[in-house]
């Protein structure tokens, strides 16, 4: 799992690559926790390079969804694969995420 974060206009885009499941789920949080920290405000994460999201996957971007909502920023996600959108609407969390078709349109709608 590799998370690289870039700064476009102000918000911090992090584009995730890899699966997202039992094994990278403590270093992807990790990756995060240090954006709170900085009080980053305005997060994307592009998952275009995401193919695969199990439990504990879903479970790390919740609790990463809630410690930037708690810190005051906001954070969206784009890009994702018909696969791993379909199980975001299976689990209903695309009501919780603000999720948006590109990286563009994600970085328009703050």
């Amino acid at each position: 799992m590799q998370i690289k974060v870039e700064e476009k206009n102000g918000i911090k885009v992090c584009s995730a690559e890899g699966d997202i499941d039992i094994n990278s789920s403590p270093q992807v949080k990790k990756a995060f926790d240090k954006l709170v920290q900085a009080r980053s405000e305005k997060v994307v994460i592009n998952l275009q390079k995401v193919a695969y999201i199990d439990s504990s996957g879903l479970a790390t971007l919740v609790e990463i969804l809630k410690n930037f909502k708690n810190a005051g920023g906001k954070l969206k996600l784009c890009s994702l694969s018909n696969k791993v959108k379909s199980l975001f609407e299976i689990t209903k969390l695309e009501k919780l995420f603000d999720i948006k078709d590109s990286e563009d349109e994600a970085l328009q709608t703050f």
